[in-house]
């Protein structure tokens, strides 16, 4: 499994036409094949900062949703208007929060 996570920052103006924008991508993007968890929230709306969660079966799944003409359109409409930091990290030995 892999995991996608970090946090994006928008102008503070734009969080809401980003919210909006993204919100309309998950729809579509929780609907795909490998897709277990995808997530944004806003962090902090006043410094344009939001929340990247997402999880993927492997990195086929996760290489096909980014190169979904959706997934292209909503980059290619925020590039350049977005910045942030987002990791992928392989996950193995997973376990419920209070296994030890």
């Amino acid at each position: 499994m892999l995991i996608v996570m970090g946090h994006v920052q928008v102008d503070p103006s734009a969080v809401e036409e980003f919210a909006a924008d993204i919100q309309a991508l998950a729809r579509s993007v929780r609907q795909r094949e490998g897709n277990l968890t995808y997530a944004v929230a806003v962090d902090d709306q006043s410094k344009g900062r939001l929340l990247v969660a997402e999880r993927w079966r492997d990195q086929a799944s996760l290489s096909a949703h980014l190169d979904a003409p959706d997934t292209r359109a909503f980059v290619g409409k925020w590039q350049g208007r977005m910045t942030g930091d987002v990791r992928k990290y392989d996950a193995a030995n997973e376990r419920s929060l209070l296994d030890g």
